[in-house]
């Protein structure tokens, strides 16, 4: 529908080369407002709960940055012996959704069981329908799409203190 063109070539064994041709455009492109990002640091201690290490690693030293302690965990099991151990000590949980044998909404329901106060940040690769909206709706403090930036996690977990703190 642009009256473009796309063209292959492939050869055996050397791989494969596509090429996309779109017209040209007279359009002007608006500019797009300039947005003052800026980090909101923080304080506290969260609950790191991811089964990727990449992920713990990153997340902990951007937690680290913005003024958080950080205890972690690779897996549900870890997770709820962590938290049922520390409660006291921890003030937020960031909760991968997707995990091998315990899925973020299985979690969610156990760190419910031992602190129905908790304030759980779920996070995830995927966007906010299914799994993602019912854990939500069970009264999960927070959603952030992988990947986010500091600024978006910053926010994000400012947003979520701010709304504890108003209670």
């Amino acid at each position: 529908s642009h009256g473009g063109i796309i063209t292959a070539q492939s050869k055996k064994g050397e791989g494969s080369i596509f090429s996309v041709y779109l017209p040209a455009s007279d359009k002007i492109i608006p500019k797009e407002p300039e947005s003052e990002q800026r980090v909101v640091r923080g304080a506290g201690t969260i609950l790191l709960v991811d089964d990727e290490e990449m992920i713990i690693d990153v997340g902990t030293q951007l937690l680290n940055f913005l003024g958080y302690s950080v205890i972690s965990a690779t897996s549900g099991r870890d997770a709820l012996s962590i938290y049922r151990e520390k409660t006291d000590e921890i003030d937020l949980v960031i909760l991968d959704m997707i995990m091998p044998l315990m899925g973020g909404d299985e979690i969610f329901e156990k760190l419910r069981q031992i602190n129905p106060k908790g304030v759980i940040l779920l996070s995830s690769g995927y966007s906010m329908d299914g799994q993602a909206k019912k854990i939500m709706d069970k009264g999960c403090s927070g959603f952030i799409q992988k990947p986010f930036s500091i600024d978006d996690l910053s926010k994000k977990l400012d947003e979520i203190n701010r709304i504890r703190i108003d209670r």
